[in-house]
């Protein structure tokens, strides 16, 4: 393999220490570093790259749309997302933005360079664990309602909240919740706090009640007919 490679991360000392460990790799060139998604697509323009290492969370122009546009106009050029997240929020939308590639910044250069192979000869270049919460998402489906049939989610409520709400009302922790989800605490309470503006709700207890009334969640000792 011989790839020329283009690094994507706002942070200097996190970007510094990819293009370093790239540089170590066998096959792999690296033709450029840029600090925000903006500097990523002119990047792309000018130099072509194979493939871009894209992180999500920059300033002015973030990864997922800068994954949009460099796949829009720069066919050619693959996108490997290298991120600290693996929440759902994070990773649909960086697929669907055209990102074949998606691992967590605890990859090792082994993992790096099989994502980048792999993109390359137009597979999938996932880490295991994504591949779990993909296979997850395809085997649970849509959230059932308590009648069985898909529902449709209240006060504009996401799946994803929607997922931790019922979680609550299982009395799961906001850790075990976490672990659950494979995403971390942070996004977790993210979740619970958009939830709870949605629905005006202000404690636990009262996403419970609202669970159970609006047909998301059975309380203890019921079953759905």
């Amino acid at each position: 393999m011989s790839a020329r490679v283009i690094v994507a991360d706002d942070q200097s000392v996190v970007r510094e220490g990819i293009v370093m460990l790239l540089g170590l790799l066998p096959g792999i060139e690296v033709v450029g570093a840029a600090r925000d998604g903006e500097e990523a697509v002119a990047l792309v323009a000018e130099l072509a790259p194979d493939v871009v290492l894209m992180d999500l969370r920059m300033p002015r122009c973030d990864g997922v749309e800068a994954t949009r546009r460099i796949r829009r106009h720069h066919p050619g050029t693959q996108v490997v997302v290298l991120t600290t997240f693996a929440d759902d929020d994070s990773l649909f939308p960086a697929l669907r933005a055209g990102a074949r590639g998606y691992l967590t910044k605890d990859a090792g250069g082994d993992e790096i360079v099989r994502a980048i192979e792999a993109v390359l000869s137009g597979e999938a270049g996932l880490s295991p664990a994504i591949q779990r919460r993909l296979l997850e998402q395809v085997t649970t489906g849509p959230l059932p309602s308590a009648g069985g049939a898909e529902a449709e989610l209240p006060d504009g409520m996401t799946p994803r909240e929607a997922e931790v709400l019922v979680l609550i009302a299982e009395g799961m922790s906001n850790t075990e919740i976490a672990r659950r989800l494979h995403i971390s605490q942070a996004t977790v309470k993210s979740h619970i706090n958009n939830l709870f503006a949605k629905a005006g709700l202000r404690d636990r207890a009262q996403a419970v009640r609202y669970a159970y009334v609006r047909g998301l969640a059975q309380p203890p000792g019921t079953s759905f007919t």
